[in-house]
């Protein structure tokens, strides 16, 4: 089937690769020149793990464009263009308003418009107005990825939801659908059918239900921090109840990304205008929680260091989880400007992220006080304290005692508690995680 991807960021770009693995001719389009020409020569614009090779496999049915004359002729056309976050923490809409503006007049009888992008509750129903016209269909179908399994989540998902229209349309759109998803499907793949209202609050109930899973561990942590229990040790005691499960609940200076942040802030401001923010009011305390972790690393910090003026912090980790290179709202960028702000010299480090963190730290001023190094080792050397603010494996395997012989004082500062801190005080480091030191 002819299949076009509207908007090419990390989630269009790897939804379009992975429709062509299913086997259907896929025109991607979006804005961004740069991107475009980059995707166009099979080069992915961001670090994922296995997708540059899915772009290569399928180059012959790929294409990718900044006109949007280009989808004219696809018979499904996937909207994935960004909802970024507004001040007031509510969902801005223009890209996704335009974008289905742009491709109206290319639209033909029939034709199904599907919705990946995360937006409000009720956006469904206007954009299927504006659809209706045209003679074509439009459906909701939202996305569960995860950063560094966003390849495995669009081929494999765990589930398959159907946002559609309560009229007899719905099935016509229904049948479509699986018709692109036919390999997914083959695989048993559960799929639930429910109205466009139900799929635009599945995404953003989720995320919103880890959130609470992931800062209620993390306050738990600060009860730890003060009675001496020990958090991680605790959340395996209660993660073996079936009905909390272990997943989650790790301890740490909090989530951040493209998602969790920005969609539980848009679930608390849609359901004010709906006029019962009282039943979300407990995710502005979830927030508060996530926010409050970035800070506990510089108070610990001054707790073993006293004032951090002049003192040399090494940062490990700076995308906002491993496996990625996406900075967006990352707790590990805050530390380091906190750390900067409190006049230490700080020398960041990530696999992959130092070429977009480089621009955030000039952005902010501080590239006097802030340095960036790919290896982790090289930005050891010398220094007061080794915090770690994301947890890669490169990281989580390091030789504790060759590390000892590289900083200048032995002090780690688990962000993630991620190490074996066994072996790293055997190594000589004094050792202060999350809620477990």
């Amino acid at each position: 089937m002819k299949i076009s991807v509207i908007g090419c960021g990390y989630l269009g770009a790897v939804h379009a690769a992975s429709m062509a693995e299913l086997g259907h001719e896929v025109t991607g389009i979006d804005v961004d020149e740069i991107r475009i020409g980059s995707l166009s020569q099979g080069i992915a614009p961001f670090h994922e793990p296995g997708f540059n090779d899915l772009l290569g496999a399928n180059a012959t049915r790929l294409t990718f464009s900044t006109d949007m004359s280009a989808a004219h002729g696809s018979r499904v056309h996937f909207l994935a263009v960004g909802t970024p976050q507004r001040p007031n923490g509510s969902v801005d809409l223009t890209y996704v308003d335009q974008a289905v503006s742009d491709l109206l007049p290319h639209l033909q009888p029939g034709d199904l418009v599907v919705g990946k992008s995360t937006v409000p509750v009720g956006t469904a129903a206007r954009l299927a107005e504006l659809v209706e016209p045209t003679g074509a269909l439009l459906m909701w179908n939202p996305e569960f990825l995860r950063e560094g399994f966003a390849v495995l989540d669009t081929l494999s998902p765990d589930r398959l939801v159907y946002g559609v229209s309560d009229d007899d349309s719905g099935a016509q759109a229904t049948a479509l659908l699986d018709d692109v998803y036919a390999t997914i499907l083959a695989k048993e793949t559960p799929r639930l059918i429910v109205n466009f209202a139900t799929a635009e609050l599945v995404k953003v109930a989720a995320n919103s239900f880890l959130a609470t899973k992931i800062s209620f561990i993390n306050a738990m942590a600060e009860i730890a921090d003060v009675t001496g229990a020990n958090v991680t040790q605790l959340a395996d005691a209660i993660g073996h109840d079936a009905r909390i499960g272990r997943k989650f609940l790790n301890a740490g200076i909090g989530f951040g990304g493209g998602c969790l942040p920005k969609d539980i802030r848009g679930f608390v401001a849609r359901a004010d205008e709906l006029g019962v923010g009282e039943a979300l009011a407990f995710l502005t305390d979830v927030d508060e929680i996530n926010m409050r972790r970035r800070g506990r690393v510089t108070e610990i910090l001054k707790e073993e260091l006293g004032d951090l003026t002049g003192k040399k912090i090494a940062v490990w980790g700076l995308a906002f989880k491993p496996d990625s290179d996406d900075i967006r709202d990352s707790p590990a960028l805050d530390i380091v400007e906190s750390l900067a702000g409190a006049g230490a010299t700080v020398i960041g480090s990530d696999p992959e992220a130092t070429i977009p963190a480089t621009r955030r730290i000039d952005a902010v001023g501080l590239g006097d006080l802030v340095t960036l190094d790919a290896d982790h080792r090289s930005a050891a050397r010398g220094v007061d304290a080794i915090v770690v603010a994301t947890e890669w494996m490169d990281y989580q395997n390091e030789d504790a005692a060759a590390i000892r012989s590289l900083v200048g004082n032995p002090l780690v500062i688990d962000g993630r508690n991620c190490l074996p801190d066994d072996a790293w005080k055997a190594a000589g480091f004094r050792y202060r995680g999350m809620g477990r030191s």
